[in-house]
């Protein structure tokens, strides 16, 4: 992967990819290099004139897009099922589990889940549990889910998911984090002994320019901080066309193997992809078991039978 740039993405055309978080940042960029190498892509966005406004500049940079929106809530089970059931493609070859939300002040989504835990993960475990039946008919399928370097701060206590004894906003996330990892090493688990073809595997960008960084403080208007932290993206981050790279790369390279995690080559920090160091808790067999079984109990979503 020396080197390895968007210009590398194989074709695409005739594949169908369901992105989520499509609106802005690396999502954006995602998105958009799958519809210029042919992907029909469906943006999967909470906000539909923010999601419409992303679907006009990708057809005003790439002519013929084959780009559509559909509404998605991570934070609303129901949203998530309603996006499922509208989901009528006979295929679906790569799912893009890219939102995600950082460093928020303590909420709920409207489930009563902890927002970090319950849209970084839970809503990516029951978007994925039930598009599964039509990942698992097309043959060469691909699951990527984004997690971040950050994970390495904190795993998860399945005792206490939603941080209700004492809540602090970044090792919630680092927890959401790592829940992404262990998902998808459980994924991946369960799809070898099933057999499958379907590919399971994570990515980071990196530090990347987007408005992710920024979500927290605004929220709470500390525009101090918000300030410093768009500084700070101008001076440090890699722009996002860069952080997508990671995604792009194992949605689309050949030899990607089940359960790896690729991020940027210069210390995780920036660059092109590369193999991205995990922490030893993501690859734990009985905490990846734990996690399904919780996550299953709290959404209500159980995936394909044959993944037993």
């Amino acid at each position: 992967m020396t080197g390895w740039t968007a210009n590398d993405i194989p074709d695409q055309s005739g594949r169908t990819a369901v992105v989520t978080g499509a609106n802005s940042g690396i999502g954006l960029v995602t998105a958009r290099e799958l519809a210029r190498r042919g992907a029909e892509v469906v943006l999967a966005c909470r906000d539909e004139s923010r999601a419409l406004e992303a679907q006009g500049r990708i057809r005003g940079e790439v002519p013929g897009a084959l780009v559509r929106f559909a509404r998605l809530d991570l934070a609303d089970l129901s949203s998530i099922r309603d996006f499922a059931a509208a989901y009528t493609d006979d295929r679906l070859d790569l799912l893009i589990n890219n939102a995600g939300v950082m460093a928020l002040p303590q909420s709920r989504t409207i489930d009563g889940f902890e927002t970090q835990f319950g849209v970084n993960h839970l809503g990516h475990f029951a978007l994925t549990g039930l598009l599964l039946p039509r990942l698992l008919a097309t043959p060469g399928a691909r699951i990527i889910s984004v997690s971040s370097g950050l994970h390495a701060l904190a795993t998860i206590d399945p005792t206490d998911p939603h941080g209700d004894r004492h809540y602090r906003r970044w090792i919630a996330y680092a927890r959401s984090k790592s829940a992404n990892l262990l998902f998808v090493h459980e994924l991946a688990r369960r799809l070898e002994r099933a057999g499958s073809d379907v590919v399971a595997a994570a990515a980071h960008p990196g530090y990347a320019d987007t408005n992710l960084q920024s979500a927290g403080p605004r929220l709470e208007g500390r525009r101090a901080m918000e300030r410093l932290t768009s500084l700070l993206n101008r001076v440090l981050a890699q722009p996002a066309e860069t952080g997508a790279l990671p995604t792009l790369y194992a949605a689309t390279a050949p030899g990607v193997r089940p359960d790896s995690f690729t991020g940027p080559r210069l210390q995780g920090w920036r660059g092109a992809p590369a193999p991205s160091l995990r922490a030893p808790w993501t690859r734990d067999d009985r905490a990846g078991e734990i996690l399904w079984e919780l996550s299953e109990k709290l959404t209500g979503v159980v995936p394909e039978t044959r993944l037993v």
